[in-house]
């Protein structure tokens, strides 16, 4: 190690972190923040000044106007930031108000909950099926509700997962609601169906999901790159949104200190009590919590603490969140430098011991060498031990062990050990080794004598200013390689310092600490438990953060140009650019940027690490600040020119819903009136996907652009056609999504529209040998470096099963493996380090076809067959077998062979061919059960041959056999009178479902029978079987018209029948069906009032309650109901809301549904409507009610009396009243008042009489009571006629009995379609089930005398009831 560099390293024993990252995967970041004694490390770590090279200093006379405007702008910035500021503390005090109100709302909801109604199980949110990669996790959740809350189970494979059954295989958890089982490290052994089974007193519930667990190629090797952490191929679903900010970099320790790594983040949404998921790594092994790791994560932080470091500490550390779009992550490499030994010159201590092979009384101890570099060799270890729970160590072996590896004898059996390694050389012994964690159980190494070969070529190359990437060869004889340690030296001190201080697996390291100016070589020693291999040869020197240096005839590019801006979130930028014009005669492969503020005239590194590709993310900028950028191409003579400053980009981030500008404008394919234009999709998509692009054009120096595409493309790439020969265009993209059109990209550079001399095209042709079908092409210019690169829809091909390419010289032949439709498309071909050589060929399914053929018949010659051998049913029974060739010659031979005989045409078998369609065929008449086997064809045609073959054995028979006796069946039934249309149904317009059947072969003898459930049927008119069809019409369709309908049809030559079910489905399509025509004549919704309430009317052709009919109240469903009943007739459909309120305002929809579509009516229930009718109903209410408790005489009376003179006469009456009525008698419409011979009286407000005692002649009359309380009454009239002994009993005349009753308070007109309720006495009730008529009719009350105040005498039937009704009808 350089002097410096020694002390400064010597000097800290604090964790030392270096300001450049080994590897970076993190995606979001920010600036650093470090802790205090990290600062100091960075400081003395830190690279010398930069200091700013002639070419970049601004000339003299260029700094003031810059300093003006950089004052300008960072006044304006100020302003900016502050109102930024405001904007950002008043929006703060808005969400908190709001998010206060609405928790005090929330507050007050929850008091006026009511108890929860039980419920069954339902799972809001079911399983999701998964398919990951062995060894990696899955999560499987679902939520689900239910009251009480469900008890949940898991099964595998309907088997209960238990998880103390497999400790740490399983974990089952309920957070938030949320049911989760999680599988750590799967194995292809749990793939399965996995279901979650949720039950409760209310019911079950269950989920199901499928995991698949594959494994991928390899078996278990590594698929990633080394020192890489490996990825998941499946995605770990968060939902939370972590960033990353600040993280630990790399960082340098000693044994024995302690140190912790440190990653800040923010997450969104913040949860106190559900912190990220983040795992730790070492290399690529997941560290867990033990006393020599240490992990803990919450308010921000993240961070692995090391409380004691040793060189098993040593290596690659990354820490991993999972977030909600997959992962994000940081990595940095953690070096461990050896303990300052108590004896000069003694090694450093050996490290990672384990222990193996483990008996009753016998272990196998066995770790890994230190490095040495300037110490002495190392001669052998010492092995020592002690029990748990112990302190003092035992030496296990007297005299130093010189291989890795130790058997321990003598232990005590059921005893726990720990053993630690220490290293001896000629200077002393080392300090001892971390302890071991135990015993475990493993196989013995083999034994293989010998330390590792020595590696081979090492190869150096610069990395970054401060560190350089090291490769290697392996060894040939690896014998157990334990690892590699790679030493560093400085040209010309002859000193060598070690770079790792633990084994590292791979051939490749990043050395860093170097000096930037020193030149270095690096040598290479590979590890085994016998010790270091011999070292390898040195590496070629390599300066630092200097150029590469190249052979002469090679120079660097030139600088990159056209910088522009992709994308920015407001801590990044995506940038990208266009290639340097000149390569400089070797390929570009990488690129450096630098970038500084718009108001600074510094410019700094922007990675230590060059971008590979022409696009590249810039991490921790500041929000609002404007930067400027440059970039610098490399190849392999160094580092060219730097490009101009880009533009002052503004580090804001973009909130746009459109998308952002394409990119990296391309040019293939110029002909003459055409070119190809390609580019990249924008890297910010905006507020949706992109759906496509627009492409303008304009003429080398206008700014009138033309778009070309009316409807935006697809696809990055358009053919623009109608060029002008030799015209310069330029061109811009503009993506488009559903948010509008997006920013337009940069203006591309100019094209000329004119072909290169001797521009030749693809071909596409089939070899004549092979039968391959090929693309060929040969291009008109190649240079030294020229590649043939080929792409399909301009993808480029790189690894396909689908096609080979081959190249030689100025051809290129692309051959399809085996084609097929998937192969129809546009294929092109490029030629790289050319002036744009390329060309393209579009395969469509008409000449892939024709190609096919051709290559078809070049590869088989054999018949081809378009179809194999099939059979079918024909007409009579017969069976037909037959086969189609693509072609036949008229020299075709062919035989059929059945169950291994041949088969020749004779009677009841018939053979023929037809050359023009390629037809053979066999049909066979009598198709039997000897007919199973299996039948095969043989075809002869010149040279080509063909067979094949059909089996028709088992159920295959029994279908073919089946159909054919059916078919024999059916010929035999038409020769008789048959049905040539079985029964159907339709629906006429009057809503009357008629079944139809045809008829064919009938005659005049022919009958015709309808028939339901075997009972006949009789119609009011005979069918007519000599019409060729009848019907049968069921009116009034309901669910009592379901049944089994028969028709049968008959003569002398044989009898036919049809039988329709009409229940399940046919029942529901003749509903629907009805319902369609019933819904399309539906009136408007009417109004109409009655005591109970207010009822809504719709009629309709014809209306049954099987109709799929539903009402709604304000887009609610609403159920019949004492509040809400519905109901309907044959002719209207109704819904009767009782006893309204304000809450039934609103619109009233009904909805009648066919199956297809609804057919609505709606009527707004509502303002002046509703005040209407609420008044009618009130009015309607109250009459009913006076009608229901005035008073009336209830019976007894008779219509007339005639009665002997002498004799005592008693009129008695029941009489009703609410209240109890006042009741008066009357006598030729004079009041009768009780005396000596009227005896009135009235009994218990419901019996009233009067009685005459020895009646005269004179007491002949017009009797009448009248029956009154404050709601009304009635007179009912009775006419006595007295006569004298011994004379002949008078005929009675009887008189119209009166209706008339004093009309109630007030007398209103009765109302339309109304029903009154029955009166709770024993008066029969009269049901109104049509309407009543109109308000327009008056009252049929009579006028009285003008001069009686009694009503006019009415005559009566002998038995008719007592009650009089008023103007208002009775209610149901």
């Amino acid at each position: 190690m350089p002097a410096r560099a020694i002390t400064i390293y010597r000097q800290e024993q604090t964790q030392h972190q270096s300001s450049k990252h080994v590897v970076h995967h993190s995606r979001k970041s920010s600036s650093q923040v470090v802790k205090k004694k990290q600062v100091q490390a960075t400081e003395a770590m830190a690279e010398p000044a930069y200091t700013v090279p002639d070419f970049r200093e601004r000339a003299p006379e260029g700094m003031q106007e810059y300093q003006r405007m950089a004052a300008h702008f960072g006044r304006d910035l100020v302003n900016l930031q502050q109102e930024l500021h405001r904007m950002k503390v008043a929006t703060h005090e808005q969400v908190k108000n709001i998010e206060i109100t609405r928790e005090v709302k929330g507050m007050s909801l929850r008091k006026d909950v009511p108890a929860e109604v039980p419920k069954a199980p339902d799972f809001l949110v079911s399983l999701r099926s998964h398919t990951v990669w062995e060894k990696t996790p899955v999560k499987l959740f679902c939520t689900v509700s239910g009251q009480p809350n469900p008890i949940v189970k898991w099964y595998r494979n309907d088997v209960a997962i238990e998880p103390l059954s497999a400790p740490g295989k399983y974990k089952i958890e309920n957070k938030y609601g949320v049911h989760s089982l999680i599988i750590s490290r799967c194995a292809v052994t749990d793939s399965g169906v996995y279901s979650v089974v949720a039950t409760n007193p209310q019911g079950k519930a269950t989920s199901k999901a499928t995991v698949c667990v594959r494994r991928p190629q390899g078996g278990g090797e590594l698929s990633h790159l080394p020192g890489q952490v490996p990825l998941l191929s499946r995605v770990h679903r968060s939902k939370l949104e972590v960033t990353l900010l600040d993280s630990f970099g790399v960082t340098f320790g000693t044994e024995g200190e302690s140190i912790s790594l440190v990653a800040n983040y923010v997450v969104v949404p913040d949860l106190p009590n559900l912190p990220p998921e983040v795992m730790w790594y070492r290399d690529d092994t997941l560290l867990m919590a033990s006393r020599w790791t240490e992990m803990s994560i919450g308010g921000g932080v993240a961070k692995l603490a090391l409380p004691h470091l040793n060189k098993d500490d040593e290596g690659l550390y990354t820490v991993r969140f999972w977030t909600k779009d997959g992962t994000t992550e940081h990595s940095a490499y953690l070096f461990v430098k050896d303990a300052t030994p108590t004896v000069a010159g003694a090694p450093g201590a050996p490290m990672d011991v384990t222990v193996s092979d483990a008996n009753a009384d016998y272990v196998l101890v066995s770790w890994k060498p230190p490095n040495t570099t300037h110490e002495a060799p190392i001669t052998g270890y010492f092995v020592d031990r002690r029990k748990s729970g112990t302190k003092d160590w035992v030496q296990c072996n007297d005299s130093p062990v010189k291989v890795c590896k130790l058997p321990v004898h003598g232990l005590t059996e059921g005893a726990s050990y720990h053993f630690r390694a220490r290293a001896v050389n000629k200077d002393g012994i080392s300090l001892p080794s971390r302890m071991s964690c135990g015993v475990t159980s493993a196989e013995v190494e083999s034994d293989v004598e010998g330390v590792p070969s020595a590696p081979g070529q090492v190869i150096a190359s610069r990395n970054t200013k401060t560190s350089a990437f090291v490769q290697w060869e392996a060894p040939k004889h690896t014998n157990n390689l334990m690892g590699y340690y790679v030493d560093a030296s400085v040209i010309g001190s002859k000193t060598w310092f070690p770079c790792n201080h633990r084994p590292y697996k791979h051939t490749r390291f990043v050395v860093h600490g170097l000096v930037p100016g020193d030149t270095y070589v690096f040598r290479v020693q590979a590890v085994n438990a016998y010790g270091l291999s011999e070292e390898s040869q040195e590496s070629a020197p390599l300066f630092i953060d200097a150029a590469l240096s190249g052979a002469v005839e090679y120079a660097t590019p030139s600088s990159p140009y056209g910088i522009s801006l992709l994308n920015c979130n407001g801590s990044s930028m995506t940038l990208a650019w266009k290639r340097p014009k000149h390569t400089g005669g070797s390929k570009i492969t990488s690129y450096y940027l630098d970038k500084r503020e718009a108001e600074s005239v510094a410019w700094k590194e922007v990675s230590p690490s060059p971008a590979v590709h022409r696009v590249f993310t810039v991490e921790n900028l500041t929000g609002g600040v404007f930067y400027e950028f440059k970039v610098q191409a490399v190849n392999l003579a160094g580092v060219g020119l730097p490009s101009e400053p880009s533009k002052a980009f503004a580090c804001e981030a973009w909130t746009m819903a459109e998308p952002g500008p394409a990119y990296d404008i391309s040019f293939w394919e110029v002909r003459d009136s055409s070119i190809l234009v390609q580019w990249r999709a924008p890297v910010y998509s905006g507020e949706g996907p992109i759906t496509g692009y627009f492409v303008d054009m304009a003429k080398k120096g206008s700014s009138d652009f033309v778009t070309v595409n009316a409807e935006p493309v697809g696809h990055c790439y358009l053919k623009v056609t109608g060029l002008e020969i030799g015209a310069s265009y330029v061109f811009r993209v503009r993506a488009v999504n559903d948010k509008g059109v997006g920013k337009a990209s940069d203006v591309s550079d100019p094209v000329c529209a004119k072909a290169l001399p001797g521009t030749k095209e693809i071909v596409c042709g089939v070899d004549e040998e092979t039968g391959d079908i090929f693309l060929n092409f040969e291009a008109c210019e190649v240079s030294e470096t020229s590649k043939f690169s080929w792409s399909k829809s301009y993808n480029e091909i790189t690894e396909s099963s689908r096609v080979s390419i081959t190249s030689s010289g100025r051809k290129s032949k692309l051959t399809f493996v085996n084609p097929e439709t998937e192969d129809l498309g546009i294929y092109s071909v490029a030629v790289t380090d050319t002036d744009g050589v390329s060309s393209s060929y579009s395969v469509n399914e008409e000449e892939l076809n024709k190609v096919l053929d051709l290559s078809y018949n070049i590869r088989h010659p054999t018949v081809p067959l378009k179809t194999e051998l099939n059979y079918e049913i024909l007409e009579k029974g017969h069976v037909r077998f037959w086969v189609q060739a693509l072609k036949l010659s008229s020299s075709v031979n062919y035989r059929f062979i059945v169950n291994d005989k041949a088969v020749t045409s004779a009677e009841g078998c018939k053979i023929s061919h037809d050359v023009s369609t390629g037809i053979i065929q066999m049909t066979v008449e009598h198709f039997t059960k000897a007919s199973e086997g299996t039948y095969t064809i043989q075809i002869h045609d010149g040279k080509a041959k063909s067979q094949s073959s059909l089996v028709l054995v088992g159920d295959a028979f029994k279908v073919a056999l089946k159909e054919a006796e059916f078919q024999r069946k059916e010929h035999i039934r038409k020769q008789g009178p048959h049905f040539s249309e079985y029964l159907s149904f339709h629906v006429t317009d009057d809503c009357t479902v008629m079944l139809v059947c045809k008829l064919a072969n009938v005659k005049k003898e022919t009958t015709f029978s309808w028939f339901k459930e075997d009972e006949e049927i009789t119609v009011d008119v005979p069918p007519n079987p000599m019409s060729g069809s009848c019907s049968l019409p069921i009116p009034m369709f309901s669910r009592k018209d379901q049944g089994i309908y028969k028709a049968v049809l008959g003569d002398d030559r044989g009898k036919d029948t049809s039988v329709y079910d009409i229940s399940g489905k046919v029942f529901e399509d003749i509903i629907n069906a009805i319902a369609s025509i019933a819904g399309s004549s539906a009136s408007e919704l009417v109004l109409q009032c009655t005591p109970e309430g207010i009822r809504l009317q719709c009629y309709m052709k014809y209306y049954t309650e099987e109709m799929k009919t539903s009402w709604f109240h304000r887009d609610s469903k609403i159920s019949s109901s004492e509040k809400m009943r519905i109901g309907g007739t044959s002719e209207m459909a109704w819904m009767q809301i009782c006893e309204p309120t304000d809450k039934e305002k609103g619109h009233y929809t009904i909805e009648i549904h066919d199956g297809k579509k609804p057919h609505s009516r709606t009527f707004d229930l509502s303002g002046q409507a509703y005040t209407d009718a609420y008044a009618e109903f009130q009015r309607l209410k109250a009459a009913a009610f006076a009608e229901k408790n005035r008073g009336r005489v209830v019976g007894g009376l008779p219509d007339v009396v005639t009665i002997m003179e002498k004799k005592s006469l008693s009129l008695t009456c029941t009489v009703w009243g609410d209240p109890s009525p006042e009741v008066t008698w009357f006598k030729n419409e004079q009041e009768v008042l009780s005396d000596d011979r009227f005896k009135i009286t009235f009994e218990g407000g419901k019996f009233s009489s009067l009685t005459i005692n020895s009646v005269y002649v004179e007491d002949s009359g017009k009797y009448s009571i009248n029956v009154r309380n404050k709601y009304g009454g009635e007179f009912v009239e009775i006419t006595v006629s007295v006569y004298k002994q011994g004379e002949e009993i008078p005929e009675p005349k009887l008189g119209q009995m009166s209706r008339s009753a004093p009309t109630p308070k007030p007398a209103t007109p009765a109302p339309q379609s109304v029903k009154t309720p029955t009166p709770q006495t024993p008066t029969p009730s009269i049901k109104s089930p049509t309407p009543t008529p109109p308000p327009s009719v008056k009252s049929p009350t009579p006028t009285p005398a003008p001069k009686s105040p009694t009503p006019p005498r009415s005559m009566r039937s002998p038995t008719p009831p007592r009650s009089m009704r008023s103007p208002t009808p009775t209610k149901k």
